[in-house]
């Protein structure tokens, strides 16, 4: 994949892409892009792969005034609208999910086929309950057997890191924690946009995802007009990273269809 440092908004947004066919647009969760990934390379075999750092992630800039995932949103419709896409299919992981639902909320029309994978953004339970386990308030170790099947693929070796990949990651979970901490993970207004995402839904969570549940999913998907779950097995919060076969047979027959 290339990868190029555009300005929106007068935010410097680090861009990857690569592949061919029709634009497909990839939102990342908490841990960034990484376009080393086996997933990526997958997903470049059919569509042409556009794939943002959000700001704040990776080598994108991160202005006082950004601060929640809405200000995320209208910054890639402005991306949509610098393109001249009319239309585009659009993949959302976990944080990127959330953010995939409110741009699909704000542009009906200009999204075709909305994958969800492992989404959160809304609230579903009681207030004085959490819907997703604080992540923050936990050690990492606890905080990987939440996310992966296989825990071994959850772990880091920093002390082999890089201080470029090491401040990468301290990035990735600042940011994290400014969009996502009060309210914890959920925009309150968002279940009662939801009704007006027009596009084909398909929710897509691993099986033995920890942080993200079943019944959450299965809530989440009723807000929304022709929507699905499907799940993929021996995988958690990111089926991409642990299943990336599966989950882009699952995710192809879905877009193609």
């Amino acid at each position: 994949m290339t990868r190029e440092t555009i300005t929106l908004a007068g935010i410097d947004i680090e861009l990857f892409e690569g592949g061919n066919g029709a634009p497909l647009l990839f939102l990342h969760g908490a841990q960034g892009f990484a376009p080393a990934q086996p997933y990526v390379g997958l997903l470049t075999q059919h569509r042409h792969l556009i794939a943002p750092s959000h700001p704040g992630f990776g080598a994108s800039a991160l202005p006082l005034w950004l601060d929640s995932i809405d200000d995320v949103a209208y910054l890639y419709l402005e991306f949509l609208d610098r393109r001249k896409i009319e239309r585009i299919d659009v993949v959302g992981c976990s944080l990127g999910g959330w953010l995939a639902a409110e741009i699909a909320t704000k542009a009906p029309d200009r999204i075709g086929r909305l994958a969800l994978v492992g989404p959160v953004g809304v609230k579903l339970g009681p207030t004085d309950k959490l819907d997703i386990p604080d992540i923050f308030a936990m050690s990492q170790e606890k905080a990987a057997r939440l996310i992966y099947h296989d825990i071994g693929k959850g772990k880091l070796d920093f002390a082999n890191m890089t201080d470029a990949q090491l401040t990468t990651i301290a990035r990735n979970r600042e940011t994290t924690a400014l969009l996502t901490w009060e309210p914890w993970m959920h925009n309150p207004k968002l279940r009662h946009r939801l009704h007006r995402i027009a596009a084909p839904t398909l929710f897509i969570r691993g099986a033995s995802d920890g942080l993200v549940s079943a019944a959450y999913v299965e809530g989440y998907a009723k807000l929304i007009p022709n929507a699905r779950v499907t799940t993929i097995e021996a995988a958690g919060h990111a089926p991409q990273l642990e299943q990336p076969e599966e989950f882009a047979r699952v995710l192809f027959d879905f877009l193609d269809a």
